[in-house]
């Protein structure tokens, strides 16, 4: 089925609006979960909001807590979001690192105890729409799931990492991606009707390569997925280079804000981010790096693809997704949209009166 953006968003809204958050915070909930599913990003969008609604009413994740600047340094902040939602914490953040660089040139802002934040390419675009170059490493504490390489055992969360650098004149080009084979979210997705799985993403306790869901969630049986109960992990990316950077993602992103890591032992649900902001003006010549700039990027472009293919650059795929889903309507898997169904009928919401 298909939705418009603005009805999903609405929906979404008002699902977490009945749940106890205000409507500024549920406004942002619903919009930074239905931008990801724009963007092509499913695995970060609306499949999220059972397990957000499920996060809430346990405490896991807290209503409408005002990030706290811990240090305040020229240029740099500790913020600790207090387990508040991501789609809040997020935005904040970012906006104290593109305040901070513009005013001082560079800026390090370390975000701790942050609910799910969700696509981390948004703050890269966030800080990129500004004028700054960023570099985004996240991780997230209680959240056992990838295997480093050589093993088959979980140490790692999916430890996403994002860049962005702006492009005067021109689109920005903005890198996302989990360190994993596949975030945790596509594995979701798969499990639910949605878009296959690559074949050897995932791992079986016996070393068996698997692109099977149940690998990871056991059995598939109802609507429900508990990562807990898959005996298998997903894989690291690129094999030993993946895994390094899953490593120095959770030391940055956990260790280093005291957000915390993966591992080991219980550990409450949050993202921990580490992340730099640079004005292009404080490296030099602002006609020079532009020239650089583009004269790569067309350099690049001209690179000849393979039989079939095409030469993109990151941030290309997901702005055609985000222009065709627009203008077309998001498509949701059936038993996605069941769950969204099923979320909003508690407070007496008709999901299917959202796609008129």
């Amino acid at each position: 089925m298909q939705i418009s953006a603005r009805g999903l968003t609405a929906y979404v809204r008002d699902i977490f609006s009945r749940e106890g958050c205000s409507e500024a915070e549920a406004e942002r909930i619903g919009r930074y979960l239905v931008a990801a599913n724009l963007t092509g990003h499913d695995s970060h969008g609306v499949i999220r909001v059972p397990r957000y609604v499920a996060w809430l009413r346990e405490g896991e994740v807290e209503a409408d807590r005002t990030p706290e600047v811990v240090t305040d340094g020229p240029a740099f902040a500790l913020i600790d979001a207090h387990y508040g939602f991501g789609q809040t914490a997020g935005p904040f953040a970012t906006e104290l690192g593109i305040r901070k660089a513009r005013e001082n040139g560079v800026a390090i802002v370390a975000l701790r105890h942050a609910g799910h934040l969700g696509r981390i390419g948004e703050w890269a675009e966030q800080a990129a729409a500004a004028g700054l170059v960023s570099v985004h490493f996240v991780n997230v504490a209680g959240s056992l799931l990838v295997a480093p390489f050589g093993s088959v055992d979980r140490r790692f969360s999916t430890a996403p990492f994002a860049a962005g650098f702006p492009v005067q004149g021109a689109e920005p080009v903005i890198l996302d991606f989990a360190t994993s084979a596949v975030a945790e979210g596509k594995v979701l997705v798969a499990s639910q009707g949605g878009k296959k799985l690559p074949e050897g993403v995932l791992i079986e306790p016996d070393g068996r390569l698997s692109g099977d869901p149940a690998t990871l969630y056991g059995p598939l049986d109802g609507p429900e997925r508990d990562n807990l109960k898959g005996a298998g992990a997903i894989r690291a990316f690129g094999e030993h280079k993946g895994s390094g950077l899953a490593l120095m993602c959770e030391l940055l992103a956990g260790a280093l804000t005291g957000s915390g890591t993966a591992g080991p032992g219980t550990r409450r649900f949050c993202n921990g981010m580490l992340s730099l902001y640079m004005t292009p003006q404080a490296f030099g010549s602002e006609d020079a790096l532009v020239g650089e700039t583009r004269a790569y990027l067309d350099f690049f472009k001209s690179a000849r693809p393979v039989p079939g293919g095409e030469v993109l650059l990151p941030g290309e795929p997901e702005r055609r997704t985000r222009a065709k889903r627009l203008a077309e309507g998001v498509p949701l898997p059936d038993p996605v949209w069941a769950t969204l169904l099923a979320a909003g009928q508690p407070h007496g919401l008709d999901g299917e009166a959202y796609r008129k």
